[in-house]
């Protein structure tokens, strides 16, 4: 299965949080997933290092290495992940889990998180 995982979800997988479900967390952890991470949530995690809104307990730089160990594909953004989002209703006012929804969309990807606001859209969720 190819899945997205979204940006709470890989903070917590990251800083081992109790909050990621264990379903969550054995589907990251398994070998025949193959999972992505947004260049978006890696933007949002920047930013809010940046504004003292978040500690990962790394140096952003060592994150990149961080989540190559576990073998995470990071998922640039495309032209069609734009086409999709410009095209989304707005039930999700967040704009980088909208890049999110849109680029699940457009790539057929599962994404993973707990967020409810994704269960308003045609894309799979796991949790």
């Amino acid at each position: 299965m190819e899945l997205l995982i979204d940006t709470q979800a890989i903070l917590w997988f990251q800083s081992s949080d109790d909050r990621l479900s264990n379903n969550a967390k054995n589907l990251i952890l398994d070998n025949k997933n193959v999972c992505f991470v947004s260049i978006a949530s890696l933007w949002e995690i920047a930013i809010k290092i940046n504004l003292n809104k978040l500690n990962i307990g790394m140096d952003f730089r060592e994150l990149q290495d961080y989540l190559s160990n576990f073998d995470f594909k990071i998922l640039d953004l495309k032209f069609t992940h734009l086409v999709n989002l410009a095209t989304l209703n707005n039930y999700h006012k967040d704009p980088f889990d909208r890049i999110l929804i849109a680029q699940a969309i457009s790539e057929g990807l599962t994404i993973v998180s707990i967020d409810s606001y994704f269960k308003s859209y045609s894309v799979n969720i796991l949790w």
